[in-house]
């Protein structure tokens, strides 16, 4: 089969990978618009289950991806000069890495991956039997057939920026700070070595009020020092990812009433997107892309595999995009739950998505026991270890923390 992919993110590279894998004599091409390396953000997160996945689809780049990883326990939240715990543990990667690692094992496979080159319209690839449609949230592609897919773009209330800092976070913080005009916090995690994500989110009357809609680049990130001066130690925020200084984002919402077209189809961000506050994106583009792969392997038939990954990706998808609206709007109204103390808005945050049982109230409370957080954190570990070991990692890849 004559394949090609529009757009070089997790989704479109692991989708060549894995059908690769599945079919060798497919003829792949991935094409992308921007030059190799050049990607917007810092890290991504994902947790056991992704990683679960890869090393059943492909060992070796999960190998590669697991290796360039830093393992974070527990998560913090800062309030009032305060600070409140959650137990669990996760992984994060800085973007550039995980790209950089999956177009080599792409290439290695014997798909042909083109940077600088623009799909500006499908006619071009009318020898192709699939076209992969990968360009992410903002797809062109899909602008252009919206009506055929069905698509409903919703944009969310608060700006946010993606920044980097050389303070280094060994947990998930979530840091609040209270200014004149309101309200603004962060969320940060370790992505490589040196380096911190530090995601900035206000509301907008507070983003307009503090200025940031008329400021330079060098004048939003010397406020935000200021502002969060306590949480980065006198540690800088890095705006330049590769050249290109961060911008001021609203989330886009993106939903498809269907996700095929003739031979095209819609993975990852270009399919579908949750809210960063739920960190499925990532995990969600290369479950896509390994689905896609085992639809093509099943059905002899495009059609009949096509209608398959549709019709299961949306059942799928109801649930997270319910729980990822329902925390976006969580932090949209955040200013209702910050007269609480550290604790409780930290339960608060993490019960977000739904009703919870009474007793989770209680351990949580307990939780904020050194004893009980140094058991819980070992606890994490021995299970972050018998996972590892259960996909096949060695001892000292299972013990590695930081690439």
């Amino acid at each position: 089969m004559k394949i090609v992919c529009i757009g070089a993110g997790p989704a479109g590279l692991y989708f060549a990978i894995s059908a690769k894998l599945r079919d060798a004599g497919h003829e792949i091409t991935v094409v992308e618009r921007d030059p190799p390396g050049a990607t917007y953000g810092w890290g991504v997160v994902y947790w056991d289950d992704l990683l679960d996945a890869l090393y059943i689809n492909d060992r070796e780049s999960a190998q590669r991806v697991r290796a360039a990883s830093t393992v974070w326990q527990e998560q913090v939240v800062a309030i009032h000069g305060q600070r409140a715990y959650l137990n669990g543990y996760g992984y994060s990667v800085n973007r550039a890495t995980l790209l950089d690692v999956l177009a080599q094992r792409a290439t290695d496979l014997g798909v042909d991956v083109q940077y600088e080159r623009t799909a500006e319209d499908l006619a071009e690839f009318d020898d192709a039997d699939l076209v992969v449609v990968a360009d992410g949230a903002n797809s062109r592609t899909r602008q252009r057939m919206a009506d055929e897919f069905g698509t409903q773009l919703d944009q969310g209330d608060n700006p946010y920026l993606w920044l980097g800092t050389t303070r280094m976070f060994d947990k998930f913080t979530f840091g609040f700070e209270q200014t004149p005009q309101g309200w603004v916090w962060f969320h940060a995690y370790p992505s490589a070595a040196g380096v911190s994500t530090f995601i900035v989110e206000c509301q907008e009357r507070t983003w307009r009020a503090l200025g940031f809609d008329e400021f330079d680049d060098a004048a939003t990130t010397r406020l935000l020092e200021e502002v969060f001066d306590e949480h980065l130690a006198g540690h800088a925020l890095i705006s330049s990812a590769r050249g290109k200084p961060a911008s001021w984002q609203r989330f886009t919402q993106v939903y498809n009433q269907t996700w095929r077209h003739d031979n095209a189809v819609l993975v990852g961000d270009a399919a579908h997107t949750t809210h960063f506050t739920i960190g499925s994106g990532t995990r969600l583009a290369m479950i896509d892309a390994v689905v896609l792969a085992e639809k093509l392997q099943e059905h002899e038939q495009l059609d009949h595999a096509l209608k398959e990954y549709d019709g299961e990706g949306h059942a799928a998808m109801r649930v997270v995009q319910a729980a990822a609206r329902t925390s976006m709007a969580w932090f949209e109204n955040v200013d209702r739950y910050t007269d609480r103390n550290a604790v409780d808005f930290c339960y608060a945050m993490s019960s977000r998505s739904g009703l919870q049982p009474p007793w989770r109230y209680q351990a949580h409370r307990l939780a904020q026991n050194r004893a009980a957080r140094e058991a819980l954190r070992l606890s994490a570990t021995g299970l972050r270890w018998w996972r590892a070991r259960r996909r096949g990692e060695s001892w000292k890849q299972a013990a590695a923390t930081h690439p």
